[in-house]
């Protein structure tokens, strides 16, 4: 987990978290994974998009292939608020990084693993995005607070 959900992990208490309004879950560039996330979504219910469109069918290799390739993003949606992004990129880092460095947490009995805060946080910066820099300017002593308590 990467994104604003995975910074919640790490704070820990009520008295930090941080509001958002979906999940980012960074994948490997593998095709075959991304199937198995897609699969899942869709056993759970959940509507798969790419843009602002229906993720195309057949939801196959072929079309798995073309998403990796294009490190386009699908999102899971139940269109009621939850939501999940099956992101292929993270400003800034790549997979194999961000995954050797993690850190996994227990949440009601589900190992969850998650990108360190640090590596969170300087992908927000990355991004360059305007949402990213507002995030970052209106919480950055509750995140240096909680960087400096990572292992």
């Amino acid at each position: 987990m990467i994104g604003v959900g995975g910074a919640n992990l790490w704070a820990g208490s009520g008295h930090t978290l941080f509001a958002t309004r979906d999940f980012d879950l960074l994948l490997p560039l593998d095709p075959e994974n991304a199937l198995r996330a897609w699969a899942t979504a869709e056993a759970r219910g959940l509507d798969l998009l790419c843009g602002d469109e229906p993720l195309d069918r057949p939801r196959d290799r072929f079309l798995a292939d073309r998403i990796v390739e294009r490190r386009a993003l699908v999102r899971a949606t139940d269109g009621q608020g939850f939501d999940v992004d099956f992101a292929l990129v993270m400003a800034g880092f790549d997979f194999e990084a961000v995954f050797g460095q993690r850190r996994t947490f227990l949440v009601d009995g589900v190992p969850i693993p998650v990108a360190r805060l640090r590596d969170i946080v300087a992908s927000k910066a990355a991004a360059g995005r305007e949402k990213d820099r507002l995030f970052l300017a209106a919480h950055a002593q509750a995140l240096r607070s909680l960087i400096d308590g990572e292992p």
